[in-house]
C-alpha cells in the first residue's frame, strides 16, 4: 500500500476462504460469535499452511486479535492469509478478516491473527517444511 492508498484500505494477503455466517452462528443478542470467526480464520490458515507444508499441519499458536466492528449475519466475510515467516517445520501466517455487508459498497476489516502451524508427518510427528520456491 502506499501513500495514495491511505484512504482505501484493502486486505493483505491471498483470499483463502470465503463465507457467510448464518442464523445458527450468532449469540443470543443476533450477533456472530468470535468463536466462529476464530474457526473461520483457523481454516483458512491451515489451509495455506498445508500447501506450503505439502501435507499435515497443526496449530500451535495464536496471537491477540481484536475485534474491529461486529459481524452480522449474511455478510460476506472473506479470510486472507499472508505468509510472514518459514522456519525448518512452522509456518507463521497472518490472518485479515474483511466483510462486505449486504447493502455496502465497501468491505470493512473486522479483525486479524498471527496463527502459527508446524509441518507433521502421518503420525503427528513434527516434519520439517519442503524447500519453497519463491
Amino acid at each position: 500500500m502506499t501513500a495514495f492508498d491511505d484512504d482505501k484500505p484493502t486486505p493483505r494477503g491471498e483470499l483463502t476462504l470465503q463465507i457467510v455466517p448464518l442464523p445458527s452462528d450468532t449469540n443470543p443478542n443476533g450477533d456472530v460469535f468470535a468463536g466462529w470467526l476464530v474457526k473461520q480464520m483457523d481454516i483458512a490458515a491451515a489451509t495455506m499452511a498445508g500447501r506450503i507444508s505439502q501435507g499435515r499441519n497443526a496449530t500451535v499458536a495464536m496471537d491477540r486479535m481484536e475485534f474491529l466492528s461486529p459481524l452480522r449475519v449474511g455478510s460476506q466475510v472473506g479470510c486472507y492469509c499472508e505468509v510472514v515467516e518459514i522456519g525448518r517445520s512452522s509456518m507463521k501466517l497472518r490472518v485479515e478478516v474483511w466483510t462486505r455487508d449486504r447493502t455496502a459498497k465497501h468491505p470493512r476489516k473486522v479483525t486479524e491473527g498471527m496463527f502459527v502451524y508446524v509441518a507433521i508427518d502421518e503420525h503427528g510427528r513434527i516434519r520439517e517444511v519442503p524447500e519453497q520456491n519463491l
